[in-house]
């Protein structure tokens, strides 16, 4: 469909995207893909689709390659200013994704923050270690203490990462940027981080960057289809669910 003479693209980027998640929602379409305003793709999911029960605020995940194979790094746009409870329900769906998708056992989850000593960081990473160490996490996951930026690239502390959405969205620009120059570090094939998968909502919706190349977005379209083959949100749905149970 053609822009219309005077038309913001902006508007006809979102429309577009609200068609999508109309088309999963209706059985149309079995993923939403898109490579434009976050903002737009997020609320048009939660609305169009539905969040998963407890889910207030959905996180975006990334699949990061490290040194020691991969990690799973989330909020990276979504939340920008979440609390304590929001960060916890992230530490859950973070440990759902690693297991699931990427069969981690028992994923080390970890927070990110400026440095691993007692009292270190903000007002909100400050008081969120009590309550991630308390929390029953899916997949056998455990709490794994404080993380930094190095230990993100290096991936031998912790097999999730969970931050705020500015500070992840800030981190993921800043990886993706060191490895187009540099290249990733060595590991088993992964590609720079490209694509996220919004957690949280009850369909497959993989955003892409703005950035993104044809093959970029061919990959992300990709990794949409072998999601929705292994019915990979419906299993970590009901693994949340579980766990609520509990």
């Amino acid at each position: 469909m053609p822009i219309a003479p005077g038309e913001r693209v902006e508007s006809w980027v979102e429309s577009g995207v609200r068609s999508a998640v109309l088309a999963v929602a209706q059985g149309a379409a079995d993923a939403v893909i898109s490579a434009g305003n976050t903002g737009a793709t997020v609320t048009s999911a939660a609305l169009g689709l539905g969040r998963w029960p407890g889910v207030r605020r959905p996180p975006l995940a990334a699949v990061l390659p490290t040194g020691a194979g991969r990690l799973v790094l989330l909020d990276v746009g979504s939340s920008v200013d979440p609390d304590e409870e929001t960060m916890a329900m992230h530490a859950r769906l973070g440990a759902a994704y690693a297991s699931v998708v990427h069969g981690v056992a028992a994923p080390r989850v970890g927070l990110l923050t400026i440095g691993t000593e007692r009292g270190k960081g903000d007002r909100l990473r400050r008081a969120l270690p009590p309550a991630l160490a308390a929390l029953d996490l899916p997949g056998g996951a455990r709490y794994a203490g404080l993380v930094e930026g190095n230990d993100v690239v290096s991936g031998t502390a912790a097999d999730v990462v969970v931050t705020d959405g500015f500070t992840g969205n800030i981190l993921l620009k800043g990886l993706e940027a060191a490895y187009a120059e540099l290249g990733p570090p060595l590991t088993d094939g992964a590609p720079p981080p490209r694509a996220a998968l919004l957690l949280g909502v009850a369909g497959t919706v993989v955003v892409c960057h703005g950035a993104a190349s044809g093959p970029d977005v061919a990959a992300g379209i990709g990794f949409a289809a072998d999601l929705h083959r292994r019915a990979a949100v419906a299993a970590m749905a009901d693994m949340i669910e579980a766990q609520r149970g509990v």
